[in-house]
């Protein structure tokens, strides 16, 4: 039996954190910002991430609307997961945080990337 997720913050920048919690959660999103993949192309595509973290993201995502997940009858099965017209309204949202990193100074170099 799974325990009920805590309710959603009502303050819209705490609900966007407690949704994509984590330096994984975005990078997921950015990922699937280029169109539909499977788990283990989206494993590819993230080092490092374990199997157990890219699962229970996806699974969020599913919950909250961002992504869904659709399973083939075919054998092996195929699963794709791809993102929802919820999930991609948050590629202005990404593409706004790197603009904003990549204005940041280099400490090593005092210049913009």
């Amino acid at each position: 039996m799974t325990e009920p997720e805590p309710c959603l913050p009502e303050c819209g920048v705490a609900r966007f954190l407690t949704l994509l919690n984590g330096p994984w959660a975005t990078l997921i999103v950015r990922e699937l910002l280029h169109g539909p993949l499977r788990f283990n192309q989206l494993r590819e595509a993230l080092p490092g991430i374990s199997p157990h973290t890219l699962t229970s993201r996806l699974r969020q995502f599913e919950r909250h609307g961002i992504v869904t997940r659709t399973t083939y009858a075919e054998i092996p099965p195929r699963v794709v997961y791809e993102l929802t017209p919820l999930g991609q309204g948050l590629r202005d949202v990404l593409e706004a945080m790197g603009d904003w990193a990549l204005a940041v100074p280099d400490p090593g170099t005092g210049a913009t990337a």
